[in-house]
């Protein structure tokens, strides 16, 4: 059976592109074939005539097989805002996102899902992350940017998943601000608050890094 992961964050550009790529090394470190999912990208370019993600177009490599890019991205806008006012003419509809996940989810061992934004990001007019997270049902796993604020950003996303009856297995931590000067006693403090496990740590890097060690429960 395939296992399935939603990769969320606190906020937009915390890492959840990172923390996706390394969970993707993880399982296929494992020997386990492994795709990844953007469902919805804002700020695309142009490329063969479709507007393409960066990060959309990382997981696409990092993939154990090679996948269309418009089954992995269905949704993918020009401008770098929110993806309900970026899609205006094309809105997201989760009703064809869950048909490519479900076709994704039946070519390969493990899929990882990536999100868009922080979990209530509106994806269309009255539906947000959380709504496709709800459409989807699979564990959750929370992507943390380690710097200041985090503690109070992690500990209200974790309980807005909660709220809405989904199961968050675990945090990331992805250190991501070169400045931030008390990332070991920010990370205890959230271990200490936090309800769900610490899975992994990624260290400052200007580049992708894939190799972060993972604790699955499973391992």
């Amino acid at each position: 059976m395939t296992q399935v992961y939603f990769v969320t964050g606190t906020d937009t550009n915390v890492g959840k592109t990172w923390a996706t790529i390394a969970l993707m090394q993880h399982f296929k470190n494992k020997n386990q074939s492994v795709i990844g999912m953007k469902p919805v990208a804002s700020g695309c370019e142009k490329i063969n005539g479709e507007w393409q993600n960066s990060d959309a177009l990382a997981i696409q490599k990092m993939g154990s097989l090679f996948v269309d890019y418009s089954l992995l991205n269905p949704y993918a806008y020009e401008l770098p805002i929110s993806p309900h006012l970026a899609g205006k003419e094309n809105p997201a509809n989760l009703e064809i996102i869950f048909t490519n996940f479900k076709t994704l989810q039946n070519l390969t061992d493990v899929l990882i899902i990536e999100g868009a934004g922080g979990w209530y990001t509106p994806l269309n007019e009255s539906e947000t992350i959380e709504d496709l997270a709800k459409k989807l049902n699979v564990p959750i796993i929370l992507v943390v940017s380690i710097k200041l604020g985090c503690i109070n950003h992690a500990l209200l996303t974790l309980q807005a998943i909660k709220n809405a009856n989904l199961n968050c297995i675990g945090w990331i931590a992805v250190c991501n601000d070169a400045n931030f000067d008390c990332i070991d006693l920010t990370i205890e403090s959230l271990k200490s608050r936090l309800s769900i496990s610490l899975l992994g740590i990624s260290p400052y890097s200007t580049t992708y890094n894939p190799l972060i060690e993972f604790t699955f429960e499973s391992d």
